[in-house]
């Protein structure tokens, strides 16, 4: 029963990477289409939301089904709970992709975000990917090290994203009150999208280890020492 248990959580553990690749898919898409106007990628994003979607379902009706048919305690519970969780966060990252690529299709053919902008979309599509790229590798191998180092990583995001108010609040900024919105939209899909891959990270540490990792907007002095 528990070997048949184990090879469940292994599945389900792939698929959570299977997701998190999905999403990092997704987002490389959407930007490529986002600051280039690439038709060609547009194009792929329902489809790949779709599959994203299709194993989200997959993997929450194993984890419940687990849950109500296996009784986990301790390690075995905080595996499963924690893949519930991921699979949200990851799914949530895909759906935050398909927004920036929403933007990118009402504009197009033009290409939907100013010139002045545009390398700092492509800078937040690299760190998005790659954070996405990284809890997908520690989901699948459970590397709690990794996982932890990815908690911090969020940071060249922020700075990203603040940059981009920086554009906006320049006088050289001559590109109209709509653009700026779907700058500052966009930056914050992309935030949002790096936060949530840190809330993966997150997970991976408590489901190994029981223990809440500090966020990384937490300040260090309200952690209690036991």
């Amino acid at each position: 029963m528990r070997t048949e248990f184990h090879a469940e959580l292994d599945r389900l553990s792939s698929e959570l990477g299977e997701m998190c690749g999905i999403a990092a898919s997704l987002m490389e898409c959407a930007t490529v289409a986002l600051v280039r106007a690439d038709g060609p990628c547009l194009d792929r994003v329902p489809a790949e939301l779709a599959r994203l979607d299709a194993i989200d379902a997959r993997a929450r009706d194993r984890a419940m089904a687990m849950l109500a048919l296996q009784a986990p305690v301790a390690r075995d519970l905080r595996m499963v709970v924690s893949a519930i969780q991921i699979a949200a966060d990851a799914d949530r990252m895909g759906g935050l992709a398909a927004n920036v690529a929403k933007i990118a299709r009402r504009h197009h053919p033009d290409v939907a975000v100013p010139e002045i902008a545009a390398d700092h979309f492509v800078q937040m599509g690299r760190v998005a990917v790659d954070l996405a790229r990284d809890v997908q590798s520690a989901v699948l191998t459970g590397d709690v090290d990794h996982a932890e180092r990815v908690q911090h990583d969020d940071e060249a995001m922020d700075d990203l994203n603040r940059g981009l108010f920086g554009l906006l609040t320049d006088l050289r900024w001559d590109h109209g009150t709509a653009s700026a919105v779907d700058v500052v939209l966009l930056g914050r899909f992309y935030e949002r999208f790096a936060d949530h891959a840190v809330e993966i990270a997150r997970r991976i540490v408590f489901r190994s280890t029981g223990r809440a990792p500090l966020r990384t907007d937490e300040p260090r002095a309200h952690v209690i020492r036991r």
